[in-house]
């Protein structure tokens, strides 16, 4: 495949079986041969994205000690402000070019998740910034929940598997600022090539060059979707659920040309994880012979811990 396919999720929505069963297969098999595909129809407004997008800006314009006073130690970066250059890629020394902020889940009826979870960060200057994530988040959220219950019937499984797994799951927005490149980049790219941890990724901001994939032949392919699209990606923890079938596929964000470089690059993934207690043991129908069990059993909780001490945001 030479380009990322285009789904729309109004399709699965419609109340058309037919429809809803085009978009099935679709997103199905976009998922197993590049693991990548561009959806319109989901759940943001064009006026929430702007709002967020002024937001985020306005957080990272300010400046730096007030920015690192919301850097919280001791939960390696999974609420608030990391700064530059802290994370790297699985099997890199060389910090990415870029800082970012996390907003987490807003847990309901469930006090020992509550417990469990790091309180969100509030950002006093900005009364707007934190409202405005919050609901970025919660739609976000209803959009991945649409996009796993396609995947749940195309793995043959229950419309509603994922369902229970990702309520008050442990998932991520993360608004990402990608500085302006002020002197030769030594070993460093704004972030180097990886795969996702969770189940699936949606991405916000894949309008210009920059984002990348890598397809099964080795190619890099420029992932560039529309303004009304999300890119959406495939994690290592669905990919280990169903024995590799459909495909977390490497991509990387490169460093622009040398007369970009004065520019900055926002973008905003919603990294959609369930709780972490979910069993990520292969699925019984994606084992055959021609496909041997290739993953150990675990969960979500304790392979997220091990990915995060491979990242570098905790240790050991």
């Amino acid at each position: 495949m030479s380009g990322i396919p285009s789904v729309d999720l109004r399709d699965f929505i419609s109340g058309d079986e037919e429809r809803k069963l085009k978009f099935v297969r679709e997103i199905g098999r976009a998922f197993e041969e590049i693991g990548f595909v561009a959806l319109s129809g989901h759940f943001l407004s064009d006026n929430l994205v702007s709002e967020l997008y002024a937001e985020v800006k306005a957080f990272f314009e300010l400046p730096q000690d007030t920015k690192d006073s919301y850097e919280i130690p001791g939960i390696g970066g999974q609420r608030g402000y990391t700064s530059f250059g802290k994370e790297h890629a699985k099997g890199r020394k060389a910090g990415d070019l870029k800082e970012f902020w996390h907003f987490g889940q807003y847990v309901q009826g469930n006090p020992q998740l509550e417990e469990e979870y790091p309180d969100n960060v509030l950002v006093k200057e900005l009364p707007r910034f934190n409202e405005v994530g919050k609901e970025t988040y919660k739609m976000l959220e209803k959009t991945a929940q649409y996009v796993l219950r396609a995947l749940a019937l195309h793995l043959g499984l229950e419309e509603q598997y994922f369902d229970n797994f990702i309520k008050n799951g442990n998932s991520i927005l993360r608004p990402i600022h990608y500085p302006p490149i002020t002197e030769e980049p030594k070993d460093a790219v704004r972030a180097a090539a990886h795969g996702d941890i969770n189940l699936i990724t949606l991405l916000m901001g894949a309008h210009g060059k920059g984002l990348q994939v890598q397809n099964h032949e080795g190619e890099w392919i420029d992932a560039i979707a529309r303004t009304d699209e999300l890119m959406i990606n495939v994690g290592d923890m669905l990919s280990r659920l169903t024995n590799n079938k459909l495909k977390s596929t490497i991509h990387q964000v490169v460093n622009p040309p040398r007369e970009l470089w004065g520019n900055s690059r926002y973008s905003i993934p919603f990294f959609m994880h369930p709780i972490s207690e979910m069993p990520l043991n292969c699925l019984e129908n994606c084992i055959d012979a021609e496909h041997p069990k290739g993953f150990e059993d675990t969960t979500a909780g304790e392979y997220l811990n091990e990915r995060l001490i491979e990242l570098g945001l905790i240790k050991k």
